[in-house]
């Protein structure tokens, strides 16, 4: 790796976004990652086709994920320029049923696509700048191929921050990840302990199984204190991952697997208690067992003072308390849960009917995605207009200051956008992608905003497809479930917060906001003067 005195802007605005991708649960959802990978995208097409030959997901969602695909792909170097391009956008141009000669294609294809898909990304960053795509455009796409492979956010956070330490080009950038796709997963032992252990005969006839002494002498053996440690006995997995963060996900799964089948003991149910953290031998800290929260986060709740206002019931209550689970829950259950609130609020009788793309309950997905498309000018300009901090204030800061609503901090930072560009605002350099963002979507709100309702649109069908996957395929373990997940939660969050927003401050109906969302994304910048900040405000 080649570092240099003077990290180039390229490389900087890559860090910054990928930082950001990588980033825990406090990261505000209009910076999240809502991409999958071109690599596990292709996969999740070929696995559409054995669940369209079992009625599982209809011909028009494949046809659908198909073109759409299509599309997105044009722009992916790491497909090639050459005879691998020509043959996945060939397969992409016919049906893929299961069989068929172009199904078994494509799971060919996708074997050589796979082994060198980042090493040719490096091939196209190693130009000069103003021949490259887009900081934006490279930053996710490898995020997202990385995070697809398995590695955990904290180990890429941790492998981000190093490059940034090394001020390295965006070469550099491109070749490390290229090394970390070339990875080869790793064997870690991993321990997870109980504290109350039912039918324990049956725990200890496994050959994995440590009883309470052998478990304090795992740790102590593996540099963990066991002061204060209580258990009953413990397991440990040999799993396989890139990461020991990732093997310690692998083990809550295990867990959330057995805590689930004690929920059937008669007398005893849910009495399969696991200790609170995990512990993974060469790495130094236990791992809470709890995961990290999702992102599903519904602020207007706090806003608007409803949090424990519970003494009555609308449907946004029984949608609220079917997405709860989307957070922190196993997987299967938090993608059926998200989905169900969803389709709760944005299902009608009078949706279309048939087999057309937007047909049975496909249309609420698009409709969740123009929600939360007409929310993200503002959440986004409100976050740069906290964050807009001069040496000295300047009128902006002030102006900023006096406001008691975001709605005209939103205003204000939107205007000196539009007259001066990004380098009108005072910002950290995490904070200068998001600003350059918003610099084009006030300069171009439609173009900018049918970009993201579409980014929006395929998160969402995509948390529709899975579910169906998981209720009416019975299978838990879908290629692109937690990715799906990944991608889908925080904006459902989004969404769900302006669908109690609208319906605690208005009395709206959820299939009317929606339609509010549609027709503003239609009109914005037009004749009519709809703001970008005003997008889901009422008429007036």
């Amino acid at each position: 790796m080649v570092s240099t005195a003077v990290q180039d802007r390229y490389a900087r605005h890559v860090l910054a976004r990928m930082s950001d991708f990588f980033a825990d649960e406090r990261t505000p959802w209009p910076r999240r990652l809502w991409d999958i990978g071109s690599v596990l995208a292709l996969e999740e097409l070929w696995e559409a086709g054995h669940w369209q030959a079992h009625n599982v997901l209809s011909s028009s969602a494949c046809d659908w994920q198909r073109h759409e695909l299509k599309t997105i792909l044009g722009r992916d170097a790491g497909l090639g320029d050459k005879d691998l391009r020509k043959e996945i956008t060939n397969l992409l141009s016919k049906p893929l049923l299961d069989p068929s000669p172009e199904r078994r294609r494509l799971k060919e294809v996708i074997g050589h696509l796979r082994p060198g898909y980042l090493d040719r990304w490096v091939t196209a960053i190693a130009v000069e700048e103003g021949k490259r795509v887009k900081p934006e455009r490279f930053s996710r796409t490898v995020a997202a191929h990385l995070l697809d492979l398995g590695y955990s956010g904290l180990h890429l956070r941790e492998w981000a921050r190093g490059l940034k330490t090394a001020r390295v080009t965006a070469t550099d950038i491109a070749e490390s990840a290229a090394e970390l796709a070339r990875a080869r997963t790793q064997t870690f032992d991993v321990l997870v302990a109980l504290d109350k252990v039912p039918h324990r005969e049956l725990a200890e006839a496994l050959p994995n199984w440590l009883d309470k002494g052998k478990v304090g002498a795992w740790l102590r053996e593996h540099g963990h204190s066991t002061a204060g440690f209580r258990t009953g006995g413990g397991f440990v997995y040999q799993l396989q991952a890139l990461d020991a963060l990732g093997a310690a996900d692998q083990a809550r799964q295990l867990l959330d697997r057995m805590t689930a089948r004690s929920e059937f003991l008669r007398g005893r149910r849910g009495s399969v208690l696991p200790l609170p953290f995990i512990w993974v031998a060469g790495y130094d800290t236990p791992v809470p067992l709890e995961p990290p929260a999702r992102g599903v986060d519904v602020l207007s709740l706090v806003y608007e003072g409803h949090l424990y206002k519970v003494d009555s019931r609308e449907r946004i209550d029984d949608a609220l308390e079917l997405a709860a689970v989307s957070n922190r829950g196993a997987l299967a259950p938090a993608v059926a849960g998200g989905w169900a609130a969803v389709e709760s609020l944005l299902v009608h009788p009078d949706d279309p009917r048939g087999d057309g793309e937007r047909s049975g309950k496909a249309v609420a997905a698009d409709r969740m995605a123009a929600i939360i498309a007409c929310s993200w000018p503002r959440a986004e300009l409100t976050t740069l207009a906290h964050r807009h901090q001069p040496a000295q204030p300047d009128a902006l800061s002030e102006a900023v200051t006096a406001c008691t609503a975001n709605r005209e901090r939103a205003r204000l930072v939107a205007d000196a956008l539009r007259a001066g560009g990004p380098e009108a605002l005072a910002l950290k350099y995490t904070d200068t992608a998001a600003a350059q963002r918003m610099a084009a979507l006030v300069q171009n709100p439609v173009k900018q905003l049918a970009e993201v309702n579409h980014a929006f649109r395929i998160a969402m069908r995509r948390l529709y497809r899975t579910r169906n996957i998981i209720l009416h395929g019975g299978a838990t373990q879908g290629v692109a479930l937690d990715a799906s997940l990944r991608t889908a939660a925080p904006l459902l969050g989004a969404g769900l917060d302006r669908i109690v927003h609208a319906s605690y401050t208005e009395g709206l109906d959820p299939l009317d906001l929606a339609a509010r969302a549609e027709v503003a994304l239609q009109l914005v910048d037009g004749e009519t003067g709809l703001s970008t900040v005003d997008l889901l405000e009422p008429p007036r």
